[in-house]
C-alpha cells in the first residue's frame, strides 16, 4: 500500500496560482477531505505564511488552527526551510526552537525540514526541535543533477540525516529534474543503505512532464509516501494529479486505499476554486504546459516566472534565452547550489544582471557575494576561484555554521513589539517577516477598536487580495 499526501492546500496552489487560495476556500471541504484516507495534508509552510500576511490578510496562525480543528484525525504537514524557516535568511537557534515549538502546538504533525544547499549543520537545530516537541522531523535532500550530485552522494546525505535523528526521508525534486528510472535507481539504494523500517517518502512536480512517471517507477522500487495535488490545482508546476494516481494503482499491491469517488466531491469544489483563482488572474493555462526547459536549464516553474517578471521590467524580454543559457553557467560558478529558495532567485537574478550588463559579474547582488562568502552554508562543490577573487576578493570565507555567530534574538524582539504583542506567536511573525507585522498587527489592533478597515489598509498599504 503506498501512503498519499495531498498537496492542494499548499503546494498545489502555490507552483500553480502564487499562493492564493484563502482559508475560507479550504474550510467547506475540510470534513470530507479527513475522511478520504490521506496519509497526510500539506497544509502549511512555504510560501503560505508570507502570502497569508502580504496578499490575504489572514493570520497565518490562526488559519493553521482552523484547519487542525476542521480536520481532526489527518496528519498535518507543513514545509521548514531549516534555519531560515519561512524567511529569507538564518535566523538564531532560539527562535528557530520556539517557531517548531509553536508550529507543533498549533496543529502540525510532521514538519519537513530542507536546507537548499544541503548542508546538514542549517538544517540540525529544526530536527532537534521538532522531535523535542512530540512532532515528526521529516528530512529533506533538495534533488538536482550535477557533476557532484550523484546518487552516491544523496545516499551519503541521507544516512547523515537519519543519524541526525529524521523519522522520514524525502526526496525533494523541485524542479521535476528528477527521471523515472533514476528516481527508481535512487529509491532502491536508498532502501538498501538506510535503517529498515525508515520512511522514504517522494515529492516532485509535473513542470517536464515526467512527474507521474517519476511517482510510478519509485514507487515500485519502494517508495512508502508520495505527494500529489487533486486535478484542479495538479499536474504543470504542481505535483501530479491525485485522481491519476490513485486509479493508476488501484487493485494493485500498491493500492492506496482511496476512493475516486470520494475525491471527486474534492474536486468538483476545487474546480470552483481553480475558477475563481483564474478569474483573478492568479491561475493562468501556462503553468499547465510541459516546459522541457525544466530539464536543460534546471529551472523551476517559479523561478522560470521571475527571470520573465525581471526582464519584463528591464524592457528586455528578448533577452529570455540568454538568461536562460547563462543560469547553469552562474550556478556552476556558485558551486553548483541546487535551484530551490533561496538559492534559484540568487542564482536567477545573478544571471539577469549577466546578460542585461554585457559583462558576467560586472554587477553583483548582496546576495551572491553571501554564497560565496559561506553566509548561506557550505557550498556542494568550491566555487569558481575566478569569480570568488572578482566577487569578493581577497575576503575571508566562512567555513562555521552561519547561524553560530547569531546571537539569540527572541528577547529583543519582544521589547520591538511590546505594543502589539499578544502571544509567542506574534514573536514568530515578527521575527520572519517584519515589514509585514507591523501593518498585519495595526490592521488587528483597528478591527478590534472598530475602526473602518477600507480606511486602516490604505494606510498600512495592505495589498488587495
Amino acid at each position: 500500500m503506498v501512503k498519499i499526501m495531498e498537496t492542494i492546500l499548499r503546494d498545489g496552489h502555490q507552483s500553480q496560482a502564487a499562493t492564493r487560495m484563502r482559508l475560507d476556500e479550504m474550510l467547506p471541504v475540510a470534513e470530507q477531505m479527513d475522511k478520504v484516507g490521506y496519509y497526510a495534508l500539506e497544509v502549511w509552510g512555504g510560501a503560505t505564511f508570507d502570502s497569508c500576511l502580504r496578499y490575504l490578510n489572514e493570520d497565518p496562525w490562526e488559519r493553521l488552527r482552523a484547519i487542525r480543528k476542521a480536520i481532526p484525525n489527518t496528519k498535518l504537514q507543513m514545509l521548514l526551510r531549516g534555519q531560515n524557516l519561512l524567511g529569507y535568511k538564518h535566523y538564531a537557534d532560539d527562535v528557530v526552537d520556539l517557531f517548531c515549538k509553536k508550529a507543533i502546538e498549533n496543529g502540525i504533525d510532521i514538519i519537513r525540514i530542507f536546507d537548499a544547499l544541503n548542508d546538514p549543520r542549517n538544517i540540525e537545530t529544526a530536527v532537534k526541535a521538532t522531535k523535542k516537541y512530540g512532532g515528526t522531523a521529516e528530512v529533506a535532500f533538495s534533488y538536482t543533477t550535477s557533476k557532484v550530485h550523484t546518487i552516491e552522494y544523496f545516499v551519503e546525505l541521507a544516512k547523515k540525516y537519519e543519524e541526525m535523528g529524521a523519522d522520514i526521508i524525502c526526496i525533494k525534486d523541485m524542479a521535476n529534474l528528477l527521471l523515472p528510472y533514476d528516481a527508481y535507481e535512487l529509491v532502491s539504494k536508498l532502501k538498501a543503505n538506510l535503517k529498515e523500517g525508515t520512511q522514504i517518502h517522494l515529492h516532485t512536480h509535473n513542470t517536464a512532464g515526467t512527474g507521474d512517471m517519476t511517482n510510478l517507477k519509485a514507487i515500485e522500487a519502494g517508495c512508502d509516501i508520495v505527494d500529489t495535488a487533486l486535478s484542479p490545482l495538479g499536474n504543470g508546476t504542481s505535483q501530479p494529479s491525485t485522481e491519476a494516481l490513485v486509479a493508476t494503482l488501484k487493485g494493485t499491491k500498491y493500492d492506496t486505499g482511496i476512493n475516486l469517488e470520494d475525491l471527486n466531491v474534492l474536486t468538483k469544489h476545487f474546480t470552483k476554486v481553480a475558477q475563481r483563482l483564474t478569474d483573478d488572474g492568479f491561475l493562468s493555462s501556462k503553468v499547465l504546459k510541459v516546459d522541457i526547459n525544466a530539464l536543460i536549464y534546471q529551472v523551476p516553474g517559479g523561478m522560470l516566472s521571475n527571470l520573465i517578471s525581471q526582464l519584463k521590467q528591464a524592457g528586455k524580454s528578448d533577452k529570455l534565452l540568454e538568461v536562460l543559457e547563462e543560469v547553469p553557467r552562474v550556478r556552476a560558478d556558485l558551486g553548483y547550489p541546487p535551484l530551490v529558495t533561496p538559492s534559484s532567485q540568487i542564482v536567477g537574478t545573478q544571471a539577469v544582471l549577466n546578460v542585461l550588463a554585457g559583462e558576467r559579474y560586472k554587477m553583483v547582488t548582496k546576495e551572491t557575494k553571501g554564497v560565496l562568502r559561506g553566509e548561506y552554508g557550505q557550498l556542494p562543490a568550491e566555487p569558481n576561484p575566478e569569480v570568488v577573487k572578482k566577487v569578493i576578493g581577497d575576503e575571508e570565507r566562512i567555513t562555521y555554521r552561519p547561524a553560530d555567530k547569531i546571537a539569540p534574538e527572541l528577547e529583543s524582539i519582544k521589547k520591538e513589539i511590546a505594543e502589539y504583542y499578544e502571544s509567542d506567536e506574534d514573536l514568530l511573525t515578527y521575527a520572519l517577516f517584519p515589514q509585514l507585522a507591523i501593518p498585519f498587527f495595526k490592521r488587528r489592533q483597528a478591527a478590534k477598536l472598530g475602526i473602518d478597515k477600507t480606511v486602516y489598509d490604505k494606510e498600512t498599504q495592505v495589498h488587495p487580495v
